[in-house]
């Protein structure tokens, strides 16, 4: 089976879907930049605005635990999922194909086989 090519689901989802997906409300917004609860279970954050998001660079940070990166990453930490399997739930829930990855072309001999003689 192929697999999935990640820069193209990186193009396809938006920060602000994979906020969605996981009710993350911003207590705290100007612009593009949101702030609040981090929706990663295990946080510690129970106050303030340590989580922050920006919707334009489609970029996410949390300052009490420490993760951060893109969509993906940040459905991948919310799940709790290796990132081939999160991928996959993440399309599911935005109701989209995976974008597979074509498989390499099968593997030529360099030179033909010698015959016994």
């Amino acid at each position: 089976m192929p697999g999935i090519d990640y820069r193209r689901l990186r193009e396809q989802i938006t920060m602000t879907q994979v906020l969605d997906f996981v009710g993350f409300q911003a207590r705290w917004r100007q612009g593009p930049q949101w702030r609040g609860l981090c929706p990663i279970p295990g946080c510690q954050s129970t106050s303030g605005h340590p989580f922050s998001v920006h919707l334009d660079r489609q970029l996410y940070h949390c300052f009490a635990c420490g993760s951060a990166g893109n969509p993906l990453d940040l459905w991948t930490a919310v799940c709790r999922l290796p990132i081939h399997q999160a991928a996959i739930t993440l399309c599911h829930a935005a109701q989209i194909t995976p974008p597979w990855r074509p498989l390499p072309p099968a593997s030529v001999p360099s030179r033909a086989p010698r015959r016994n003689r």
